[in-house]
C-alpha cells in the first residue's frame, strides 16, 4: 500500500463531502444502501487525493478484511433462524413462557420470549412470527395491544441489536477486534435492564394510554398451531443456547486454570463460525428431521433463507470499504485526534456517531456499521481494554437503535401490523427504540468507568 499524506483540512472536507453525499443519495434519492455507500467511499478516496491504485487496492482489502467470517456467520444464523422458525420453535418457546408466566405476567413472558429469539432469529422475521401470540393475548384479555406487542417488540429489538450471534454485533465486534464472548455477556447485562424498561413497564403505559384493539388483519386469519408437530421447549432453549455457550467457554479456558489443558479443543469449537455450524447441524437434526422434515426439504428451507442474507452482506462490504477508505486516507487519524480534544470518553462518541446516523438514515445496519468504521480508524481504539471495546460494541448498537422513525423499515412493519396512524406509532415504536437506546448507552458507559 502506498504511503499517502493529506492535510487536516483536505481530509475533512473531503469527509463531509462524502458523508453528505452519501446522506443524499440514500435519504433523498432512495438510491440502494451499498451503492451509495460505495460511492461514498469512492467519492472520499478521491476528494481527499488519495492515488487511483491506492483507492482500489484499499477498497478490496476494506472487502476481503470486512468479511473473512462474517459472510459466513451470516449464511448460518440465516439458516439456523429458518429451522427454528419452520419446525414451530419460537411458538414452543413463546407459549411455555405464558404458560409458566400466567396470563397477569403476559408481558413479562413476552418480553423474555422476544429476548430470547432475537438472538438467532432476524427481528422482521421474529416480529411477523410472535406478533400473533400477542394479539392472542391482547384479544383474550380485552386489553391495549400495547400491552403485549411493546415487550415483545423490546425483547426483539435488544436481542437482535445488542447480544451475537445476530450480525449487528457480531459486525461490530469483527471491525473493533473484540471478542465475541464480551459482548454477548454484556449484551445480557445491559439488555436486561433495557427489556424491561423498553418492554413490560412502558408496554404498560402505552397500553393504558392507547387503547387500540386487535387488528382486523388478525381477526381474520388467527394463527393456531399443532402440538404434537412441535419440539420441546428444552430442546430449542438448548440450542438456542448452543452457540452462546460455546463462545464463552472458548473464552473461559484461557483464564480459569483447571479449564487450560481444554483451551485448544473449546477454542476450536467456540469460534464462532464453528459454535454456529454445530448449532445448525443439530438444528437440522433435531428440530427438522425428528419432526418429519425430509433432508429435501430442509435444504430448500435453508437454501430460500439465504436470499435475505445477501443484501445484509453487502451492506457489510460497503461499510468495510468506507472504514479503510477513512483509516487509509488518514481521516480516522484526523477525526480522533478532534475526538481526543473533547470532554467525552469514546464510548459516549461511539453512541453519538450512531445515533445521528440513524436519525439520517434510518437503517441499523447502516448505522452501526458506519458508525464501526469510524470508531476502528481511529488509533485510540488500539490501546483499548476488550471489555471497554466491548463496552463500545453496545454503545455503536443502543445509538443505531435509537431514534427510530419514518426513514426505518421497521417503523412502518410496526405500523402495518399494529394498523394504527404514524402519530400513535411514533409515541409508542419510536419512544421504545429510543429506551433502548438510551438504557444500553447508560449501562456501557457505567461499565466503561468502572473497568477503566
Amino acid at each position: 500500500m502506498e504511503n499517502f499524506v493529506a492535510s487536516p483540512e483536505r481530509l475533512i472536507i473531503g469527509a463531509l463531502l462524502g458523508f453528505a453525499v452519501l446522506l443524499f443519495m440514500i435519504i433523498k434519492l432512495k438510491v440502494q444502501p451499498f451503492l451509495s455507500i460505495m460511492l461514498s467511499a469512492l467519492i472520499i478516496g478521491l476528494a481527499v487525493g488519495m492515488p487511483f491504485t491506492m483507492i482500489t487496492d484499499t477498497l478490496s482489502e476494506g472487502v476481503g478484511t470486512t468479511l473473512q467470517t462474517i459472510a459466513v456467520l451470516i449464511g448460518l444464523g440465516s439458516m439456523f433462524g429458518a429451522i427454528l422458525q419452520v419446525s414451530g420453535g419460537v411458538e414452543v418457546i413463546a407459549q411455555t413462557l405464558l404458560d409458566k408466566f400466567g396470563e397477569k405476567k403476559a408481558a413479562w413472558a413476552l418480553g423474555v420470549t422476544g429476548l430470547i429469539v432475537g438472538m438467532p432469529v432476524f427481528f422482521e422475521s421474529g416480529l411477523l412470527i410472535l406478533i400473533p401470540i400477542a394479539f392472542g393475548i391482547a384479544k383474550k384479555t380485552n386489553r391495549s395491544i400495547f400491552h403485549y406487542a411493546i415487550p415483545l417488540l423490546a425483547g426483539l429489538a435488544i436481542g437482535h441489536a445488542f447480544i451475537p450471534p445476530t450480525p449487528g454485533p457480531v459486525l461490530v465486534a469483527e471491525m473493533l477486534n473484540v471478542e465475541l464472548s464480551y459482548v454477548i455477556i454484556l449484551g445480557i447485562i445491559i439488555g436486561i435492564p433495557a427489556m424491561i424498561l423498553a418492554g413490560p413497564v412502558f408496554g404498560k403505559f402505552a397500553g393504558d394510554r392507547y387503547n387500540f384493539p386487535v387488528p382486523s388483519s388478525f381477526e381474520q386469519n388467527e394463527k393456531k398451531m399443532v402440538e404434537g408437530k412441535l419440539p420441546s421447549f428444552g430442546t430449542v432453549v438448548a440450542i438456542i443456547l448452543l452457540p452462546l455457550f460455546l463462545i464463552i467457554l472458548n473464552t473461559l479456558s484461557s483464564v480459569i486454570p483447571f479449564m487450560k489443558p481444554l483451551n485448544p479443543v473449546l477454542t476450536f469449537l467456540g469460534t464462532p463460525v464453528i459454535a454456529l455450524l454445530l448449532s445448525t447441524i443439530t438444528a437440522m437434526v433435531l428440530l427438522g428431521m425428528r419432526h418429519g422434515y425430509t433432508r429435501e426439504e430442509l435444504t430448500k428451507i435453508m437454501t430460500e433463507s439465504l436470499s435475505s442474507a445477501g443484501n445484509i452482506i453487502l451492506l457489510i462490504a460497503g461499510g468495510g470499504m468506507l472504514r479503510f477508505i477513512l483509516q487509509n486516507s488518514g481521516i480516522g487519524e484526523a477525526f480522533g485526534n478532534f475526538v481526543g480534544g473533547l470532554p467525552l470518553p469514546l464510548v459516549l462518541v461511539a453512541f453519538l456517531i450512531a445515533a445521528v446516523v440513524r436519525i439520517s438514515v434510518g437503517s441499523a445496519t447502516v448505522s452501526m456499521t458506519m458508525a464501526a468504521g469510524i470508531m476502528a480508524s481511529m488509533p485510540a481504539i488500539a490501546d483499548l481494554s476488550q471489555i471497554q471495546l466491548a463496552t463500545i460494541t453496545i454503545a455503536v448498537a443502543a445509538g443505531a437503535t435509537a431514534f427510530s422513525h419514518v426513514n426505518d423499515s421497521g417503523f412502518w412493519l410496526s405500523k402495518s401490523l399494529f394498523e394504527v396512524d404514524e402519530k400513535t406509532n411514533l409515541k409508542t415504536w419510536t419512544v421504545m427504540e429510543t429506551i433502548i437506546g438510551i438504557v444500553g448507552v447508560i449501562g456501557a458507559t457505567i461499565i466503561w468507568f468502572i473497568v477503566q
